[in-house]
């Protein structure tokens, strides 16, 4: 391990308040696998729009108007338990 490597892992556990280096390790790996999930998830995401049709972009729209703002709560709940 270099040491900017050893001291970043070391200040993480500090700032995170985790017991040891391999804890921290474990935090720092949980958030790049979260956000290769979420990189994952807008390339298809971008991939289905980008290719959709027009009618079921207008089938996607009646549906996000019939959820309303219930279902934000819905994903910021979900995304939480991650």
């Amino acid at each position: 391990m270099t040491p900017e490597v050893a001291a970043f892992v070391t200040e993480t556990r500090q700032r995170r308040r985790a017991k040891s280096d391999s804890e921290a390790l474990v935090l720092l790996l949980r958030e790049l696998m979260l956000e290769a999930k979420r990189e994952k998830f807008e390339a298809a995401t971008k991939a289905y729009y980008d290719t959709a049709s027009e009618e079921e972009l207008a089938e996607q729209r009646e549906w996000a108007e019939m959820a309303g703002p219930s279902i934000v709560v819905d994903i910021d709940s979900a995304e939480a338990e991650l």
